[in-house]
């Protein structure tokens, strides 16, 4: 084979690959656009947080930190009337709670942070119900985990965020 029909020839070769690559390359973008997950924006991020917490229960369990080990699991459960946005990243929760005999439903404040997309509910040394608590609660598809603390004492806590009718009728 001459070396000019060899150029063309390797030429050839290399416009048929390329053309093959950009094709496939092309064809990969337009699938990955297609599949790509719509990126929320904040508005829309907190409405889903207050429909979530609107008239729901906190269903789980909690354990404490003792000596570097986690205690015996106890279950728990809150029941949230609503979450209202106050400003900036200032929130508050209205969790019912009982308090001598009685249930009554009490404004927490917290601070909501974002992990992306995902809500952080976060208490510094807040009092609620007597006590004065701090805590990280990660809220992600319906669970909630996270860890808390009141001074001397602390632990760690997980459960299902489900809608006070249903949670209501498992009972």
């Amino acid at each position: 084979m001459g070396v000019k029909r060899f150029i063309g020839y390797s030429a050839a070769v290399c416009c048929a690959v390329l053309s093959t690559a950009f094709a496939q390359e092309k064809e990969s973008t337009t699938e990955a656009a297609k599949t790509a997950k719509a990126i929320p924006s904040q508005a829309e991020l907190e409405k889903k947080f207050k429909e979530l917490l609107t008239d729901c229960v906190f269903d789980g369990h909690w354990c404490m930190v003792r000596d570097g080990k986690l205690t015996e699991e106890k279950s728990e459960k809150y029941t949230i009337a609503s979450a209202t946005k106050s400003g900036g990243d200032v929130w508050l929760i209205y969790a019912k709670m009982q308090y001598r005999g009685k249930e009554m439903t009490i404004p927490v404040p917290i601070q909501l942070k974002w992990a992306g997309d995902t809500p952080v509910i976060t208490l510094d040394n807040v009092n609620v119900g007597g006590g004065t608590y701090s805590a990280r609660v990660l809220v992600y598809d319906k669970t909630y985990a996270g860890t808390w603390s009141a001074g001397d004492h602390g632990g760690m806590l997980h459960g299902m965020v489900t809608k006070k009718e249903k949670a209501e009728a498992a009972q």
